[in-house]
This record gives C-alpha cells, structure tokens and sequence, in this order.
C-alpha cells in the first residue's frame, strides 16, 4: 500500500468540481483490496483520525475534500472483474470501485449490454456513482443508480466487511435493520422522515421493506468505503432515433417536454415499440444556448431553448416512429427545418456531445472568475412541473446575475447554474439560492436529485428533514461508525454527532 504525507502527493485531493477551497490533509493513503482498506480503518479507528474517501474528483458538492486527517483514495481497488450472462439476454458485472463509468459503459457494450444509468460525469468511478445515488439523462425511463445495483461489499469503520445483496438483510415491520459483519452485529432503526417523491439523493435512502445495501447507496462515503459492486445490464439497444430540437420560445420547449413525457408514460406501459416513448429528455435555457454558441454556431440565431430527446427503436417501425416524433414537434411550433435529427451512431454520439458540453463550459466560466458553483440539483412533484420554470423566472429575471438552466426536464430535475464573476455575486446568488430552497421544500421537493449534499448542502437537509431526521441518521452513523471518522462534515453537520 501507497502511504504520502508529501504536500504535493496530497494537493490535487483537496479539489473536486464543486471548487470548495480551504480542504486540508495529513496523508493521503492508496489501499490495493479490501485487507488494507481494513488496515486503514483500523489504525485511523485506535487515533481517532477522521478518513475522506476519495472517488476521481467528479463530485459537485465537496463530498471528498477533506479538512483534517487522511485522504483513503479508492483509485486502486480496482475495475472491471468479469462481465456474465444470463438467459434472457440480460447480463450483469462485478467492477472494483475505480472504473469510470464511461469504461464500464465500452466494455459492456462490447459485449452487447448497456448498463442503464447515465449520469453526465462519464469519468466518475462506479464506487462513487453507487455513494451518491447518481441518475443522468436516461432516469427518465430507466431510473436512479439504486435500481442498478445488485450486490456491494462495503468495509465498515470498525473493520467488519458486509456483503450486501439486493432481497438480503431486509427491514422488519418496525423498520430494523439487522446486520452481521465477521467482528460484528449491528441493530439499525430507520428514520421516520418522509421521503420526497421522485428522484432523490440527499441523506440516507429509507422505504419500507428496504435492502440494507440501499442504505449505503447514497450514503456518500460516511458508513463505509464500497469494495465491489455488482450491476446489472441489459441488452443494448439496436438502434437510437435522437435529436435536438429549437424553439423560438422558452414555454413551447415546456410545453413539448410535458407533451413528450405524458406520451412516453402511457405508451411504456403499453409495451409497443412504435409508439413514443423517450429514455431521454433534456433542456437548454436561452442563456444555456448563449453559453454554447462558443463552440457550436450552428446553432440557430432565433433559437431561445431546446430539446434533446432519444428514443429506442426497432428498425421495422423507424419510419413510423420518426414519424411521430416529427408530428410532435411541429405541433409544438418548433424549429423543425433548423432542428438537428439523426439515427446513426454517430450522428447520437453527437448530440450527446453536446448535451454534455454545457455543464464542460460553465465549469470553465467559474473558473476564469475563481468562484464556486452555485448549482440547484432540485426536483419537484409532477403537479409543480410548470410552477417550477415559473419559479426560477421570477427568482432569476432582474437578479443582475449570469446563469443558466438546462438539465433532466422529464424528471422535474433542472440545473439552474449561477456564474457570478466576483464574491460579491456570489453572496447574492447563495441568497437567492437559500429563498428557492425553502420553496422546493416547501412543495414537498428534494434540495439534492443526484449530485448529494456533501458539505455544501447540509444547511438545507436539516430544512428538509427537521432535527429529528438529522438526529435519526446520525444514531445510524454512529452505530456503524462509533468513532466517527469516515466522511466527517458530509451530509450530517458535526453538532449532531458530538451530542
């Protein structure tokens, strides 16, 4: 095992894609398999040194810098073990923690699979999408990370290494999880909160007659360090119909999202493949459309928003499907001659180019002003779906401030970003943020959908789920973590782990 306490060795492990400054460290440490994770554990156990678990610096809310103690960096625990099939064509695969999700992603399709959840960081290590709950574009149909895991080993605080299987150490009627490591037992009792409906990955995951691993996914990295995870895959789709469609209007975009999405719902269910059912819907704001036009300038001059859809599809009902998708946008007073179609490979691998620059972009913009993100990772029941835009419009319109929204638009899931270029901005933008959180809150929303909280967000679960909830997840924390030195500051503010 790799062990520095060189500064510079350490350095690049006090940043993520959050920007949050200030992160400190005595030793950044490098374990190669769950023994000398257990080592680590242990000695940081007996001197009470709090340990940072450290993914590939994707995160967005400061979850892996440390202030104080040792970095346990998972870079070295491991990739791709071995890809199975299963009759029926579906398969699954069993990963170390430190693949990317965009290697997973090219070693499954090579064997004709496609692993669902498609968060937009494709270079996050599968451990760390599993400790944050990630979702993506594709969440719309194929849900959250959650539902993706099969099996994990996580090694725990005290040394005990769990393997935890989907339909395994299930919740009692009381809401007991009782579970057995090779040191010890443990007696969990679940909150009582309510959960947000909808997608959702702020504070430990809780539903009735839950599988114990649900609760560590999501659990960003303060119950314990995930080992191996096992996924499952399906087949990988024959063909895509995707494309990126205009419109000279903000509200026709909301209006042809909404339409879409009913659409997609009702035709899912009846299981027809020629009908329009959507795996992705994805939304550009104008001043998101302003932000690309620096790298793409084919994008139309009257354009005020956008649309990026996929669909899967059989090669017998091609037509007929584009057919439908092109009925539906001219309802929509679209852009249609200027919109962008494709069904080739490389014409979609395009599109997601794109989809995928702008969050690319912005993270240049606040770089260039030395500021932090200012991002909502927010969503709302589906009876707020309008009275969310209208929200973020009266917020934004007249703030003085530059942003952008763009984001998961079936889920109700928007990324409104605010670029301030001095601190001065920044206090306003963090003012204005705080005024739409208690308003998502108080439509009975999530104040984090994928990204987690961290340490940027804990102000606002304690909003959410009260003291109680707070008080709740720490008697978990320190059940399985009784010295209280895995991911200290995240999720759960220290004052509820000292009482």
């Amino acid at each position: 095992m790799i062990r520095s306490s060189d500064p510079d060795t350490i350095r690049p492990y006090l940043k993520d894609a959050s920007n949050l400054t200030g992160g400190y460290a005595g030793e950044v440490v490098f374990p190669e398999d769950e023994k000398e994770v257990i080592q680590v554990l242990d000695e940081a156990c007996r001197a009470g040194t709090p340990v940072t678990i450290a993914g590939n610096g994707t995160g967005l809310v400061g979850a892996r810098i440390p202030f104080g103690g040792i970095v346990l960096s998972t870079e070295k625990l491991g990739g791709l073990r071995k890809i199975y099939q299963i009759d029926g064509g579906s398969g699954y695969a069993v990963t170390g923690p430190a693949i990317t999700l965009r290697a997973l992603q090219e070693a499954v399709s090579a064997r004709g699979f496609l692993y669902p959840p498609d968060p937009t960081e494709q270079n996050a290590f599968i451990g760390a999408s599993v400790a944050t709950n990630a979702s993506g574009a594709r969440t719309f149909k194929y849900g959250a990370t959650r539902r993706w895991i099969r099996r994990i080993r996580v090694v725990l605080a005290t040394g005990d290494a769990l393997e935890l299987r989907r339909g395994e150490f299930v919740a009692d009627k009381e809401g007991r999880l009782f579970l057995n490591g090779h040191r010890n037992s443990f007696e969990l009792k679940l909150p009582q909160y309510r959960m947000p409906e909808g997608k959702h990955s702020a504070g430990y995951y809780v539903a009735q007659g839950m599988s114990a691993l649900d609760l560590f996914i999501g659990s960003e990295g303060t119950l314990g360090v995930i080992t191996e995870v096992e996924v499952e895959l399906i087949p990988k789709p024959q063909e895509l119909f995707s494309g990126v469609v205009f419109f000279d209007r903000e509200e026709n975009a909301w209006q042809f999202a909404d339409h879409a999405r009913g659409e997609s719902l009702e035709n899912r269910a009846s299981r027809r493949r020629d009908l329009i059912d959507a795996s992705a819907l994805e939304y550009f704001d104008s001043q998101s459309l302003e932000i690309l036009l620096s790298s793409y300038s084919q994008i139309p001059g009257n354009a005020r928003s956008a649309i990026f859809f996929e669909q899967e599809m059989q090669p017998e009902s091609g037509k007929i499907l584009m057919e439908q998708w092109f009925q539906l946008c001219r309802g929509h007073q679209s852009l249609f001659d200027q919109s962008w179609f494709g069904k080739s490979p490389k014409e979609h691998a395009e599109f997601r180019v794109f989809r995928h620059a702008i969050p690319v972009l912005v993270n240049r913009i606040l770089r260039q002003h030395h500021q932090m993100k200012i991002g909502t990772d927010f969503t709302v029941p589906n009876e707020r779906f309008f009275d969310l835009f209208k929200l973020y419009r009266q917020g934004l319109t007249g703030s003085g401030l530059r942003y952008c929204i763009f984001g998961h638009i079936a889920d109700n899931h928007l990324h409104v970003n605010l670029l301030p270029q001095n601190d001065w901005e920044a206090d306003r933008g963090w003012q204005l943020y705080r005024k739409i959180v208690r308003q998502i809150i108080e439509w009975g929303g999530t104040i984090s959908a994928e990204h987690g909280v961290g340490k940027i967000k804990r102000e606002y679960l304690l909003d959410m789920f009260s003291q109680s909830g707070l008080q709740e997840m720490a008697f978990i924390k320190k059940t399985l973590d009784p010295y209280v030195i895995l991911g200290r500051g995240n999720i759960i503010p220290e004052e509820f782990l000292l009482r």
